[in-house]
């Protein structure tokens, strides 16, 4: 298996744990419940998940590789490194039901942008220019 296949497997994995996360986040909201420790700790892995795949996009890179319009694929997953802990950042810590919400719908659009990356081909084929 190439470097390659496994940032697309990766890639795949951080689509459906964001639409996961975003499931479980909205659970917690609908039951106004708090924010649990083990979903910190999921959003933390969601994070580390997308640092991973941006990782080895740099290396593939690196490497030689290259995929269409490749800058903007470096600044769709800062995006998705950086907002959540931002998001954590700006709530200043809160785990109350307003925040299970907005954790909800970030989960869910950074979903749906990592599939709209998916789609539109900035994650792949990396090829040699």
């Amino acid at each position: 298996m190439s470097l390659s296949d496994l940032h697309g497997i990766l890639f795949n994995w951080h689509i459906l744990y964001s639409f996961v996360l975003g499931i479980w986040g909205a659970i917690m909201a609908a039951r106004r419940e708090s924010i649990s420790g083990n979903f910190w700790g999921a959003v933390a892995t969601g994070t580390l998940l997308a640092a991973a795949v941006l990782i080895m996009g740099i290396i593939l890179t690196l490497q030689g590789f290259q995929t269409t319009r490749l800058v903007t694929y470096y600044l769709y997953m800062a995006w998705l490194v950086i907002i959540m802990p931002g998001l954590f950042s700006l709530l200043r810590g809160r785990d109350d039901r307003s925040a299970a919400i907005a954790f909800t719908l970030l989960c869910i659009f950074n979903g749906f942008t990592s599939l709209s990356m998916l789609q539109r081909g900035f994650t792949g084929p990396w090829l040699v220019p």
